[in-house]
């Protein structure tokens, strides 16, 4: 019994003090519930509290709203009725003026009713007077008119025409020297080349020795070259020079440039030959690619179709009465420029009017039809502004000016072909246009003699005093000149000139 008292009492102890431990921690949680639950129903009350101040504001601040909108409401239904009421008396106005107007038309309808009735009246009684006053003259209204007009003009002839010289020259004087110092000024800011080519070209050869090669055997060489690129080769005395004659010089061109090349390598035969011009060729294609686009830049012309600048390119190697077509539609272009400046044309449409007024004649040899017309094809074809078409079409006047480009177009032509030397026409060409000069001037009534002279840029008429009057000369003068435009092709202008004399004659015996 007193062995195990200390160990009873021990356990005894730790029991008491589990015990104890747990009714402590018991109260301690109570006591943490308590608080909690007083700190929730606390919140909850200032949250209470809170809400309740929050929704009496928010109530109040609706209330102000609600006030306010109100009025705004009843101010906007105010603006709403007045804006009612004017419309209401715009209605009502516009009402009466449609009303006013729908009367006043009414009113004109019949006014122009009567006016047109009148109008008729008064027709049927002036036809009626005229129908008795060409019965009382035995005349009709034409042949009155003209008896009435030739006895005034017989009668003060000489004042009309003292009045026609004065208002000739004075007008005259002036559009001559406005004329003359735009075209001074143009042809003077622009003084290009004007040598002519010719119909045969001349290839230098380093040595008699050579002459003998490009013969060949038995011609074989010569005959080879001949007929692959279409010349002739005139092998003849003259020293170091060969000669390669052909209207087209194109093919000149690339004989040229065969037998040159053919002359640095040194084997001429036939197989040689062939394949050096076919290499010709395409040297030409590249130098007509080249020209072409060396053009359009030279003046400016950078929206053009590179298929139209090979046709372009071509006209390189074309002439026109020996003048080189593609600097002729150079020159021009800068020509065109010039005056579409001084006159207020359009700049740009002028000078491509003038670069291309020539296209046709690229390919004139291959397509049937006028120059003129197959360049109109084509650049319609490839879709050039209509107001360039316009432009060139013109030129040789087979259609109307239609624009002032086209005017000035066919102005920068006619400059650009009469510059001294620019042109080596024919002399058959040059005696039958003066013999068509003169056979236009003889054929109207009253002519008695005409001499063309100045190379054709004169026509001088002499007339019989006694069948034309000194008006009627001033008709012919103009009738002449008609006649020489629609029926003549010429370059520049051709003055006609009327020489009417007077002469007495009497013997003293």
């Amino acid at each position: 019994m007193n062995l195990f008292s200390p160990w009873i009492m021990a356990l005894i102890g730790a029991l008491a003090g589990i015990a104890a431990g747990y009714i402590l921690r018991q109260f301690v949680a109570q006591f943490r519930k308590d608080s909690v639950e007083l700190e929730v129903k606390k919140l909850l009350l200032d949250a209470k509290t809170d809400a309740a101040k929050n929704i009496d504001e928010a109530k109040l601040k609706a209330e102000g709203f609600l006030v306010e909108a109100r009025r705004e409401a009843k101010e906007r239904e105010s603006q709403i009725r007045k804006l009612e009421e004017k419309l209401l008396e715009k209605e009502d106005l516009v009402e009466k003026r449609r009303s006013d107007l729908d009367n006043e038309i009414n009113l004109l309808k019949k006014k122009a009713e009567e006016i047109r009735k009148i109008r008729e009246d008064a027709e049927k009684i002036e036809d009626r007077k005229r129908e008795e006053l060409e019965k009382i003259a035995n005349l009709t209204e034409e042949e009155a008119k003209n008896q009435l007009l030739g006895s005034i003009e017989k009668k003060f002839e000489s004042d009309i025409l003292a009045r026609i010289q004065k208002m000739e020259l004075f007008g005259q004087e002036k559009l001559e020297e406005k004329a003359k110092n735009t075209l001074a000024t143009i042809i003077q800011r622009l003084a290009s080349s004007t040598a002519s080519e010719v119909s045969t070209t001349s290839v230098n050869i380093p040595s008699e020795d050579l002459k003998g090669k490009i013969i060949g055997k038995e011609g074989r060489n010569i005959r080879a070259l001949e007929r692959a690129a279409g010349v002739e080769i005139i092998v003849d005395e003259t020293p170091g020079s060969v000669i390669i004659s052909s209207f087209d010089p194109v093919r000149r061109h690339i004989a040229k440039i065969a037998l040159e090349n053919l002359i640095v390598d040194g084997r001429i035969q036939p197989a040689r030959i062939e394949e050096t011009v076919d290499k010709a060729k395409t040297e030409i294609e590249k130098i007509i690619k080249d020209a072409g686009e060396k053009a359009a830049f030279e003046i400016g012309a950078f929206d053009i179709d590179p298929r139209l600048l090979m046709l372009l390119g071509r006209l390189k190697f074309r002439t026109s009465y020996g003048q080189n077509v593609l600097q002729h539609s150079i020159e021009m272009a800068h020509m065109s420029g010039m005056l579409a400046a001084e006159l207020g044309g359009d700049i740009n449409i002028a000078k491509k009017g003038a670069l291309l007024h020539d296209i046709g004649k690229a390919v004139d040899h291959e397509i049937q039809g006028t120059h003129v017309e197959i360049g109109r094809r084509i650049l319609q074809k490839f879709n050039v502004d209509q107001r360039v078409i316009q432009a060139m079409q013109s030129h040789h006047e087979e259609y109307p000016y239609e624009t002032l480009e086209s005017i000035i177009v066919q102005t920068a032509d006619a400059i650009s072909a009469s510059r001294p030397g620019a042109r080596r026409d024919t002399v058959e060409n040059y005696l039958k246009r003066l013999e068509e000069l003169e056979s236009i001037a003889s054929s109207f009534e009253g002519v008695e003699k005409s001499y063309a002279i100045q190379a054709g840029r004169e026509i001088r008429i002499f007339v019989t005093p006694e069948k034309i009057s000194d008006l009627e000369m001033k008709k012919l003068a103009r009738e002449v000149a008609n006649r020489i435009e629609q029926e003549l092709k010429y370059p520049g202008e051709i003055k006609v000139h009327v020489i009417r004399e007077n002469r007495a004659v009497d013997y003293a015996r």
